[in-house]
């Protein structure tokens, strides 16, 4: 059995309303990026809080730092995906339940809640890596400047400890914008969703999905040539981490 290649299908009409296959896969490609970025913006200011949290001297609040992260990085994304979706609007009261159910958008607010707490739990394990690596003399010196703990931290610890996890923070964006594919089986026509989409409704199989992988392709290269440029602009000169000493 011979498939009948058709490279054409792409600016053929598609039957879902929104133009041609093309302009499908752009619409899906708009709302894979929608979602990753408000979850990346999410993960990062929850991720800084908590990560920060992890490395205060109150053990209290580093135990229930801790059980956040153990929370959301253990439990697969898929399964929270379900319970942020289906099990959420039936444990609130009826009335606010049935109003997150009619939400218009309720698949994306959705993908991009369980994105962003995912998420969140990796940036923290990594902003606390961070501050950790940094040597013990930049938290002495900005005590001897008659710095509080959080001027500390908002001055002088965090901006350092940003510099040293941009490659890894480099990978979780990568991660949030791949893992947006999850949100396909809540039902969010992001870039996968439309890649199948086109698939059922054109029987080209290899194209809709070759087309959407060079797509992820061109838009991770993107994010990481612009992570680098970031990570190039920020970088101290002959910084290097004191590994705690």
């Amino acid at each position: 059995m011979n498939y009948n290649w058709n490279w054409r299908i792409f600016w053929e009409p598609s039957p879902d309303a929104v133009g041609t296959y093309m302009d499908t896969l752009l619409s899906g490609l708009y709302w894979t990026l929608a979602t990753a970025l408000l979850a990346w913006v999410m993960a990062l200011i929850l991720g800084a809080i908590i990560g920060t949290l992890r490395t205060l001297p109150n053990r209290w609040v580093v135990r229930l730092a801790n059980a956040y992260v153990e929370l959301f990085r253990n439990i697969p994304l898929l399964v929270q995906m379900f319970l942020w979706f289906f099990v959420m609007p039936e444990l609130v009261p009826t009335a606010i339940g049935d109003w997150l159910k009619q939400l218009p958008n309720a698949p994306f607010i959705t993908a991009v809640l369980s994105l962003g707490f995912f998420t969140s739990a990796r940036v923290a394990v990594q902003v606390s890596a961070g501050i950790q690596s940094l040597s013990r003399g930049q938290k002495m010196a900005g005590t001897a400047l008659g710095l509080t703990l959080a001027q500390t931290y908002r001055y002088v610890l965090l901006p350092m400890a940003f510099r040293i996890i941009i490659p890894p923070l480099t990978s979780e964006f990568l991660n949030v914008i791949k893992n947006s594919a999850v949100a396909l089986t809540i039902g969010l026509m992001e870039l996968t969703a439309r890649a199948r989409s086109m698939q059922e409704f054109s029987f080209q199989v290899f194209e809709a999905f070759t087309a959407a992988t060079i797509i992820y392709v061109l838009v991770n290269v993107v994010v990481v040539n612009l992570m680098r440029f970031i990570e190039r602009r920020v970088a101290v000169p002959g910084f290097i981490s004191g590994g705690g000493k």
